[in-house]
């Protein structure tokens, strides 16, 4: 099974991006893990752009894991939810080389998931 909500928007332009944040989602060989649904509509709504800031900050596929859930009796199901805890999406994990995550989008919040991630990998670059 695929997610197909992850292919990105063909409406998005690489221009649409704000410089931090394509530099800020390039850096560091950071591998991003995400879970959603095709059926879900705040998928539907942000995966495509996210997928759209992914290309434009040319993050390789090998990067990019996509997880489709699915709908079960008791909550999502789908590869690596138990492991990760999931219980809302979309989910999208951001992760080290060495597999440390070090930034995490769940479902919702004020801005781009995009924009969310960059920001909290911006405070890691500066901190560190």
């Amino acid at each position: 099974m695929t997610l197909e909500t992850l292919t990105p928007a063909a409406d998005v332009d690489a221009d649409d991006f704000d410089e931090s944040v394509i530099a800020a989602l390039a850096a560091d060989d950071y591998r991003f893990k995400v879970w959603g649904g095709d059926w879900c509509g705040d998928c539907q709504r942000q995966l495509p752009e996210f997928g759209a800031a992914l290309a434009a900050a040319g993050v390789p596929d090998d990067r990019i894991e996509a997880f489709a859930v699915t709908k079960g009796p008791d909550g999502k199901e789908g590869p690596q939810v138990e492991a990760y805890g999931i219980d809302l999406i979309p989910t999208v994990v951001v992760e080290t080389a060495d597999g440390e995550e070090v930034a995490r989008f769940v479902e919702e919040e004020p801005v781009s998931i995009a924009e969310f991630l960059a920001q909290r990998l911006a405070d890691i670059e500066a901190s560190a």
